[in-house]
């Protein structure tokens, strides 16, 4: 079973949610996992992309979107389709409102919620179907 981190930010926006996972995806690829961003649509993903180009001047992450060429050859994929079947240990930041099927590939699993309604009633309801499935969830509040 994996190991589920909710990361709760005391902000509503997107843009706070996406700033966070551009934060968590540094940490992740810091100690050396790849990491899928798993976004409900590509509209999203889109933005994350943006986002991860422009969260801070002098940082690098290495990322492509799964429809790229690139997505093949770095460390950081950001998907909306189908979680890909990881060829190595990978961390998947899972965006969308629902547990994607393929979870199970993956070696560390992180949602992020902030305190916008639709993103807590979606969120809570993917924390009970973890716990349900015998998974640890592992809640870390902060601000």
């Amino acid at each position: 079973m994996a190991r589920i981190d909710f990361y709760i930010l005391p902000d509503t926006t997107l843009e706070a949610r996406l700033q966070f996972a551009c934060k968590l995806a540094e940490t992740i690829h810091r100690k050396g996992y790849r990491l899928h961003l798993h976004c409900e649509d590509k509209a999203l993903a889109e933005q994350a992309d943006e986002a991860l180009w422009q969260f801070r001047d002098d940082a690098y992450l290495p990322h492509a979107l799964e429809d790229s060429e690139l997505a093949d050859t770095v460390p950081i994929t950001l998907g909306w389709q189908q979680l890909p079947v990881p060829k190595e240990e990978t961390a998947l930041l899972n965006l969308h409102p629902d547990i994607p099927d393929g979870i199970e590939h993956f070696a560390r699993i992180a949602e992020i919620i902030n305190q916008h309604q639709h993103v807590l009633v979606a969120k809570r309801a993917c924390w009970q179907r973890y716990k349900s499935l015998g998974h640890e969830v592992v809640p870390h509040k902060l601000g």
